[in-house]
C-alpha cells in the first residue's frame, strides 16, 4: 500500500502516463498554465466533435486526494477506444504541488476549490480553456477523510437523476456512505442532491461554476480516504464508466 500511495503522489509519473494516453487515444495534450514549476495539463478531443456526448473530467484540485488522479488516468489507459465515442475535456491534476506534497492546499495555502468565484490564477487559466463549451456531463473526482463510504453531490438540474445509478455501479468496490448529514447537508443513500443558487456559497467550488455556466449535469464524487487505495480507485473508475454509458445512451448523435 505504501508503494501504491507513493506512486499516486508522483506527478512526473502521472504526467508521463497522460502523455502515453494522448498518443494512444489521439487526444491533444497541452500545458495551459505553470504553477510552482509544475505544468497544468489539459487533454481534449482534437478536433472537437460536437456530434458526440460532451464530457468533462477533473481531478487533483486537492493534492491529498490521490485516488482521484490515479483513477482518472487508469480509466483512460484502460479504455483507449472510448475516445472515438465521446468528446472529452480532461484536467488530470489541477494542483500538482499539492499532489507531490500530499496537501489539500496549493503552494500559497489556498483551497483552489473555493476560488472559482475569483478567477484567480490558475483558475482563470482553466476557465479560459472551457470558455464557450457546454458539457452534457461534468464530473469532479474527490476524496473525503471523514467519509464512511462513497457519496456523490449531484447538482439538481437535468432529469432523470443519475447519482443513484453511479453509486450502484461502484458498490462492488465501496458501499455508499449512509450518513444522514454530510458536512452539514442532508444526505440520503449516499446522495447529496442540491438545488444551488449563486449565493449558496460565498466561495465557489468548481462544481458551482460548472453547474451555472458549463454543464447540463454536474457531479462531485467523494471516496473515503481511509479505505484501501485499490478500492477507492476502482470505485471512481466504476463511476466514470457508468457516467459515460449513461451519456452515450441519453445523448443522441448530433448531426
Amino acid at each position: 500500500m505504501v508503494n501504491q500511495l507513493a506512486l499516486a503522489h508522483n506527478f512526473n509519473n502521472l504526467a508521463r502516463r497522460w502523455r502515453g494516453v494522448a498518443r494512444a487515444s489521439k487526444l491533444e495534450i497541452r500545458t495551459f498554465a505553470t504553477v510552482a514549476g509544475y505544468p497544468l495539463l489539459v487533454l481534449r478531443t482534437k478536433p472537437a466533435d460536437l456530434s458526440l456526448p460532451q464530457i468533462y473530467f477533473s481531478a487533483g484540485i486537492h493534492g491529498d486526494e490521490a485516488a482521484a488522479t490515479e483513477a482518472l488516468v487508469r480509466w483512460a489507459e484502460k479504455h483507449p477506444k472510448i475516445f472515438k465515442k465521446i468528446d472529452v475535456t480532461i484536467f488530470p491534476c489541477l494542483n500538482p504541488w499539492g499532489l507531490v506534497n500530499n496537501s489539500r492546499l496549493d503552494q500559497r495555502g489556498r483551497d483552489l476549490n473555493r476560488c472559482y468565484h475569483t478567477r484567480a490564477h490558475p483558475i482563470g487559466a482553466q476557465i479560459r480553456e472551457i470558455r464557450g463549451r457546454k458539457f452534457d456531463v461534468a464530473i469532479a473526482l474527490h476524496e473525503d477523510f471523514d467519509a464512511t463510504g462513497l457519496y456523490i453531490y449531484e447538482a439538481a438540474a437535468a432529469k432523470p437523476y443519475w447519482a443513484e445509478q453511479l453509486l450502484q455501479a461502484a458498490s462492488p468496490h465501496i458501499l455508499v456512505d449512509r450518513r444522514n448529514q454530510v458536512e452539514g447537508r442532508s444526505a440520503s443513500g449516499g446522495v447529496i442532491r442540491r438545488r444551488i443558487r449563486p449565493d449558496s456559497m460565498s466561495e465557489w467550488p468548481e462544481a458551482f461554476l460548472l453547474h451555472f455556466e458549463y454543464a447540463r449535469r454536474t457531479f462531485t464524487v467523494e471516496t473515503p480516504s481511509e479505505f484501501h487505495i485499490r478500492d477507492r480507485v476502482n470505485a471512481q473508475i466504476a463511476v466514470i464508466e457508468k457516467s459515460i454509458a449513461l451519456a452515450l445512451h441519453e445523448v443522441a448523435p448530433r448531426g
